[in-house]
């Protein structure tokens, strides 16, 4: 094994001393990894315990939609590392894997991904979200790339809870404070928006957060934008938007 993990860790506390904000932080760690691990792209997730995102970021356009979709379907290898806390790794995602996730498999694999690979981001019983490694071939990762990519996941976890500690954050049960974890303005827009689709369309919270998914998949859009121009009242869903 060369030295690569340390040059990861020693860039990667470089950009934290620059100051930028966390944000730039996230997209300059996916696009190194891009480049690391000979990938299409790379996505960050930061995430809460219940598992609502907050922050995120992506190496590139088509990787940013890609993350999002699994957010928006509810499913995929990015959601079940943030669960079960391991790694999923998915060297081919024709290979069965709609099967597994029915929604996000096809629609990754039609913006040309062929390849996942999700490492959560997380120290003991702090969980604060997900490192997704995107191909456009099919093909594991090798023997030195697989402890890279575990690499970057740990350093993130390291320069996420540095910038809290240094914002003044505080942990609460093992978790990481939100300063770090979550948009909190983010999050209320979300549960705002869902409230209200709830009362519109007459039907459950769970139901009210499975329309505006829809929608947003279907328009083409992130989710976070569909919630805000729901609150916002630019937007109405009415009992046809499935």
């Amino acid at each position: 094994m060369d030295d690569r993990p340390q040059a990861v860790r020693r860039l990667v506390a470089a950009t934290t001393r620059q100051g930028i904000s966390t944000d730039a932080f996230l997209r300059h760690v996916c696009q190194t990894a891009t480049h690391a691990l000979s990938a299409s792209g790379v996505g960050i997730s930061v995430m809460t315990d219940d598992g609502t995102r907050g922050v995120c970021a992506a190496s590139d356009p088509i990787s940013e939609r890609v993350e999002e979709l699994q957010f928006i379907m509810g499913e995929g290898p990015c959601i079940d590392a943030f669960t079960t806390g391991r790694p999923v790794l998915v060297a081919d995602l024709g290979g069965g894997a709609a099967n597994r996730w029915p929604g996000y498999a096809p629609a990754a694999l039609q913006d040309g991904v062929r390849a996942v690979f999700a490492f959560p981001l997380q120290v003991g019983a702090a969980r604060l979200g997900i490192l997704d490694v995107f191909r456009q071939r099919v093909g594991p990762l090798t023997e030195m790339e697989l402890p890279l990519a575990l690499t970057f996941a740990d350093v993130t976890v390291e320069a996420l809870l540095d910038r809290q500690r240094d914002a003044g954050g505080v942990a609460v049960d093992g978790m990481a404070a939100d300063s770090v974890a979550l948009d909190v303005g983010r999050r209320a827009e979300l549960f705002q928006a869902q409230g209200m689709v709830m009362v519109q369309l007459g039907v459950s919270i769970s139901e009210a957060l499975s329309r505006m998914r829809a929608y947003a998949y279907a328009e083409n859009r992130r989710l976070d934008d569909v919630a805000r121009d729901v609150v916002a009242r630019r937007l109405r869903l009415d009992k046809d938007h499935r």
